[in-house]
């Protein structure tokens, strides 16, 4: 039920907005594998020029098996469009994103994108943050610094832990050689940029998993196979 949600979004979202001579942003987790694999058939069956841009080791590794062009940001700084998973996507579709540990490249290409479109299952849907998603807002930080940040987190509600491995002991280790705190806040903001803004001043914050003003339209995949659509 749950796979069949996800494809259904990650069809449709495709369909309705990739075009010839795209640069297309590939995001991560688990629904993007049905949108890489839609994007695969329309570049055969309709024979599009199209470039990818990873923001993961698994975003990468699905372009190259699906037998897509790879590019990087270096070549193509402005994309066309991004399409990428959610932890969590509120009214206003500000977003929780981080729970697989690629916040920081995610962010990067969904900034460079001229649309970013959200592509996840009904469960990601949610009126406000911390309504479903209950393992808090990842942030990647340098490692000399997370003790700092933890209590500097703290002090704005709720508690911070730092993302235990679970197939190594120890802490879990970004791509770009970080930790990640999760913090989970005690009460839901009335300015999500403007914690957005406070967390990122922290000396030690690389970049934050709040997604806020970035995203175009949300395709959320029901359980009866329909996709309901939000648009920011």
């Amino acid at each position: 039920m749950i796979e069949n949600a996800k494809k259904a979004a990650a069809y449709k979202a495709v369909d309705a907005y990739v075009k010839n001579n795209y640069a297309v942003g590939i995001g991560s987790g688990s629904t993007i594998i049905y949108a890489v694999q839609r994007l695969a058939s329309k570049i055969r069956e309709e024979k599009l020029s199209i470039v990818c841009v990873p923001t993961s080791f698994q975003a990468h590794q699905l372009i190259l098996e699906n037998n897509l062009q790879l590019t990087t940001l270096d070549q193509y700084p402005e994309l066309d469009i991004v399409f990428d998973g959610a932890d969590e996507a509120d009214s206003d579709l500000t977003l929780i994103k981080g729970g697989g540990g690629c916040q920081t490249q995610e962010k990067i290409v969904a900034a460079c994108a001229k649309q970013f479109i959200v592509i996840a299952d009904y469960r990601k849907n949610s009126k406000k943050l911390g309504d479903n998603w209950l393992k808090g807002i990842p942030i990647e930080v340098i490692p000399m610094a997370y003790v700092p940040i933890m209590q500097r987190l703290k002090s704005l509600g709720g508690t911070a832990e730092l993302r235990m491995a679970q197939m190594k002991a120890g802490p879990v280790i970004t791509d770009n050689g970080n930790f990640i705190l999760d913090w989970k806040f005690d009460k839901v903001p009335n300015d999500w940029d403007k914690v957005n803004t406070i967390i990122k001043m922290f000396p030690g914050v690389v970049e934050t998993g709040l997604f806020v003003r970035l995203a175009t339209k949300a395709y959320f995949g029901e359980a009866d196979g329909s996709v309901t659509e939000k648009s920011a």
